[in-house]
C-alpha cells in the first residue's frame, strides 16, 4: 500500500527556527525501507522541498532550536508540522525524517 512519507527541514539560523521545508513522496514497503530512502535523499530534497513558516509567539519571535529539541524528546514536534501534513495531506502517524540546517549547513545524523 502506497504511503505518504515526508523529508523535512528544520531551517535554524542563530539557534532560532526559522522556517520548515518538506518534500513529499508515496512509497509502499517497510517502515526501515522508507526511513533509509528518505535519509538517502536529504542533500537533493533540501533544494527542491517546499517553504512552510515557522511558529512565532505573541511578540513575533522565533522558537529557540533548544525549545525544539525540547518537545522533540518529549514526542510533541509533529505539532508543529501541522501546516506541513495539511499541505501533503498526510495520514496520522506519518513516517518523516526531520533534517536540521543550521546557518545554511546541512546536519545529518
Amino acid at each position: 500500500m502506497l504511503e505518504i512519507i515526508l523529508n523535512i527541514f528544520l531551517i535554524i539560523e542563530n539557534d532560532y527556527v526559522v522556517g520548515f521545508k518538506a518534500k513529499a513522496y508515496e512509497m509502499e514497503g517497510g517502515d526501515d525501507r522508507k526511513i533509509r530512502f528518505l535519509k538517502s535523499r536529504v542533500r537533493d530534497d533540501f533544494e527542491s522541498a517546499a517553504d512552510f513558516s515557522a511558529p512565532v509567539n505573541s511578540k513575533g519571535e522565533y522558537m529557540k532550536y533548544k525549545k525544539f529539541a525540547r518537545l522533540e524528546q518529549q514526542g510533541m514536534q509533529y505539532q508543529l508540522f501541522e501546516e506541513i501534513f495539511a499541505h501533503f495531506n498526510v495520514p496520522q502517524n506519518p513516517i518523516v525524517c526531520v533534517t536540521p540546517v543550521s546557518d545554511g549547513k546541512i546536519i545529518e545524523n
